[in-house]
């Protein structure tokens, strides 16, 4: 039998933070993880390049991000904000880069340099980590966690926190055991899917276009024909649907919608029909008798999204630009301003960035990150119910209440 002050389920950014904070202040911490490597999803994060938090400056603009449980984490933001992650970084050597959407990057070393300031810390205070040492159970009595039982030992603590992630890339071991733990304190898990994640549409000719990635492009989503939200930015194609961060973004709120789901792509957001149609007008008169409608659609869409635009278009792709109508340039533009995808599901959590749902807002304390069922249990990360969109504030979440469950006495 082994005794700590802390021990932590989970050794990802937000069980790293919790350790680092709860170590610098004298308390024996010991991480427990499964996995033979910590950190794994902090090395993933951003493509490698960790997009580890976001500058927006308004709190409360920061907070809607996650939607309506962006209140819950007021307190926690407030006793480590964004800001404060910077500094916490800068600190340790890390220089940042503020980026488009005003995401925050170490200008070198990516995720592994995010990652080594972290396990440096944790060495120099004394932090305890057994690696490949999965948690099988808590030991609950009388509303408090006696023990827990690992794969090899019978360990002891003043407190434990919960901080195993969630579902999303199960490889790196994101398995959903901390929703048993918390279920086994009687805590209730809010369903959980796949949030950040790729959508499947019913179209199978998006593959020939796999690969493409489109800037400055809107999306328009029709539920049974009516608007009801939209997204500018960067998306792609794959070979069962499409994906990207504006797709990624709006992924999350999938499981919300009941109905028809529509996906409305705006190549040109920029441009009114009017001025795109006097546009195609103008390559016309300048091409005429030099290029065929193919060869016309090449000035006006990225060379991976030709085959799909030709595959749409009512246009033959070999008929002569002079001969085009005013009414199969109507046409174009309209097909130009609309390409319309029906959505029939997301891909799974193997190919998430973040999961939505997980352990009950309702029965955590937002200034400790402590349960309001089990004295001595604190739940931080994506095991909880929040996620956001991807630009640093996920990661954001986790460091924020990691540092607030591990500096609860």
């Amino acid at each position: 039998m082994q005794k700590f002050d802390t021990v932590i389920i989970g050794g990802g950014a937000s069980g790293l933070m919790a350790a680092v904070r709860a170590s610098s202040l004298g308390q024996k911490v010991l991480i427990l993880e499964k996995n033979s490597g910590l950190g794994e999803k902090i090395l993933l994060a951003g493509r490698g390049r960790c997009n580890f938090t976001n500058g927006e400056e308004d709190l409360n603009i920061f907070l809607s991000k996650y939607g309506d449980n962006g209140k819950f984490l007021e307190q926690a933001f407030k006793k480590f904000s964004p800001s404060d992650v910077i500094k916490f970084f800068e600190r340790e050597g890390v220089k940042t880069v503020k980026e488009r959407g005003k995401r925050i990057f170490p200008t070198e070393g990516g995720g592994q340099r995010i990652l080594n300031v972290l396990l440096k810390l944790c060495k120099k205070n004394g932090v305890w980590i057994f690696r490949e040492t999965p948690v099988q159970s808590l030991k609950v009595k009388n509303s408090r966690i006696d023990y827990l039982i690992t794969s090899n030992d019978e360990i002891h603590a003043d407190k434990y926190i919960i901080a195993t992630g969630g579902l999303s890339f199960p490889d790196t071991g994101s398995t959903g055991d901390g929703y048993k733990f918390a279920m086994q304190a009687g805590h209730k898990i809010i369903k959980t899917y796949p949030a950040l994640v790729p959508v499947k549409t019913r179209e199978t000719w998006v593959k020939l276009a796999k690969g493409c990635d489109l800037r400055n492009v809107r999306i328009n989503v029709l539920l049974d024909g009516e608007k009801i939200d939209e997204r500018f930015g960067e998306m792609e194609f794959t070979n069962f649907g499409l994906s990207g961060p504006i797709i990624m973004d709006l992924s999350s709120k999938i499981p919300d919608w009941h109905g028809e789901i529509i996906f409305e792509l705006d190549l040109k957001p920029t441009l009114s029909n009017e001025i795109l149609t006097n546009r195609i007008k103008r390559e016309i008169k300048k091409y005429s008798g030099q290029r065929k409608f193919g060869g016309l659609m090449r000035l006006l869409v990225p060379a991976k999204m030709l085959p799909v635009v030709l595959e749409l278009s009512d246009v033959p792709h070999d008929k002569p630009i002079e001969y085009i109508s005013d009414e199969e340039i109507l046409s174009t533009v309209e097909l130009l301003k609309s390409i319309k995808f029906h959505i029939n599901g997301l891909w799974s959590y193997k190919n998430a960035l973040v999961t939505r749902g997980g352990v009950d807002l309702n029965e955590i304390d937002p200034a400790t990150m402590r349960s309001k069922l089990c004295e001595n249990l604190y739940i931080a990360g994506e095991a909880l119910d929040l996620n956001g969109p991807s630009g640093g504030f996920n990661l954001q979440m986790c460091w924020s209440t990691g540092y607030t469950a591990g500096s609860a006495d």
